[in-house]
């Protein structure tokens, strides 16, 4: 193997810089850099190994060396690597500690997390005005999103559909709604309606696209681009539902600055311990909670709940209550299968109110104690 002298190291990080290197990354890598390794960013990864861009091109690396048990800690595409100097394949012997990570739950029965891409600044989700909106659908990735460290934005793709400007300002007050703090552009890559913000955003660090089949991801990447890099697919004209075009996480350079990470589509989003990201997605209800009467107040038929006053004013949408409550009890059965303490408090939780229900019940009917 050969050296990496301290000269050479300059070099690399001025041809990684347009792939997001900068001084916390040479200094995270300075341990490897005197191992005689030279850093790369992982672009693709595929069946044990991976494309890496590094200062002399893009190359195979072979992830051997990192392939973990934990699911969690498998190399991914957006990782910094630290990778030998000559081979074919480059054996990459590390990767740097990740800054963000995109994760979600399979939807094996076993429930792992699945990380799907890292080191991302904004988390673009592409959300399709060819369909009816699914704001739940759009919730539960905004809690992915803010879970994962990254800046969620919406991109309402194929604008074009929705020719009624009236129409499509009320799309976005909708969608506005169920993603307090975050941006929601409504963009099309046919006509080239807001390429340009969007473009302005992912200029600045690491972007990662996600979204359902058919959501114009592949389309809205090419023009970011400039090119027709990603294949296309048409939808279908019965559900708007399309095929999965992209069929890896590919990393891919703008040519305004910035890197775009376009994955395939995902048909489940489970949530992987993101309780604070649905808090975010959340913040009007967690906010309106510190009001009520009862610090464990359950939303529900307590006296004094502000959330259930924000609902029968109209101050709150019953159904971002609903939804909320749907996410939470998701990412608790996520977690609880792997943290058996918090597996017994729900039992004893479950057991308590079961219990409770049933002397309610007994009251009402008039029984005597037992």
């Amino acid at each position: 193997m050969s050296l990496a002298s301290p000269s050479s190291f300059s070099s690399f990080s001025n041809a990684l810089t347009p792939y997001g290197w900068d001084s916390r990354w040479e200094a995270e890598f300075a341990r490897y850099a005197d191992q005689g390794l030279v850093p790369g960013r992982v672009v693709r990864v595929d069946r044990g190994q991976c494309d890496i861009v590094t200062p002399d091109g893009v190359v195979r690396g072979d992830t051997a060396f990192v392939t973990p048990h934990d699911p969690l800690r498998v190399i991914c595409t957006g990782d910094w690597a630290a990778v030998e100097t000559d081979g074919n394949p480059r054996y990459v012997r590390a990767y740097l500690p990740r800054r963000t990570a995109f994760v979600r739950s399979t939807s094996s029965t076993r429930s792992e997390g699945q990380i799907l891409a890292a080191n991302v600044d904004h988390a673009i989700i592409a959300v399709p005005l060819s369909v009816e909106l699914d704001l739940g659908r759009v919730e539960r990735f905004l809690a992915l999103a803010w879970e994962s460290g990254a800046q969620p934005l919406v991109a309402l793709t194929k604008a074009d559909v929705v020719p009624d400007p009236v129409g499509l300002s009320y799309l976005v007050q909708d969608v506005e709604a169920a993603a307090p703090g975050v941006r929601v552009l409504p963009v099309s890559a046919v006509g080239g309606e807001g390429v340009d913000a969007l473009a302005a955003v992912v200029a600045g660090g690491t972007s990662v696209l996600l979204g359902t089949s058919g959501a114009g991801k592949s389309t809205l990447a090419n023009a970011l681009l400039g090119e027709d890099v990603m294949a296309v697919q048409a939808t279908r004209e019965v559900d708007g539902k399309g095929r999965h075009t992209t069929t890896t996480r590919n990393l891919l350079a703008l040519p305004g600055g910035g890197v775009l990470i376009d994955t395939p589509g995902l048909r489940g989003v489970g949530l992987w311990d993101a309780e604070s990201g649905v808090g975010q997605v959340f913040s009007e209800i967690e906010e309106l909670a510190e009001q009520c009467r009862f610090h464990d107040c359950a939303h529900l038929t307590e006296p004094g709940c502000a959330v259930l006053a924000a609902i029968e004013d109209g101050a709150l949408a019953g159904r971002r209550l609903d939804s909320y409550r749907k996410l939470l009890r998701e990412n608790q059965r996520i977690v609880a299968k792997t943290d058996a303490r918090l597996r017994s408090e729900i039992l004893k939780d479950w057991k308590r109110k079961s219990a409770a229900g049933r002397e309610a019940l007994r009251t009402k009917r008039g029984d005597r104690p037992r």
